[in-house]
């Protein structure tokens, strides 16, 4: 499987900054579940990966942590965060 670029929402990109800048473990577990997206595809590998439904169809869901998720879209080429700070 070729890598998937991965593109960040104005937003997830601020979020990801935050944890960049106050919580390096929260940025290591994202980079750990990015590389499972890539590796295994959207539904499968490590962050009780699931399917998103209502306003939120074509999107899934990662756990980061009890408080945050990875919220998500894959197709061919890329991977695209929509957010990754708190629930959806």
């Amino acid at each position: 499987m070729a890598r998937l670029n991965i593109t960040f929402s104005p937003q997830a990109f601020e979020d990801y900054k935050y944890f960049q800048q106050n919580d390096k473990k929260m940025v290591k577990k994202i980079n750990e579940l990015l590389k499972s997206i890539d590796r295994n595809g959207a539904l499968e590998g490590i962050g009780k990966p699931e399917k998103l439904k209502s306003n939120l169809t074509g999107y899934y869901s990662r756990r980061i942590n009890h408080e945050h998720r990875l919220v998500y879209t894959v197709d061919d080429k890329h991977i695209k965060i929509a957010s990754c700070k708190y629930h959806y």
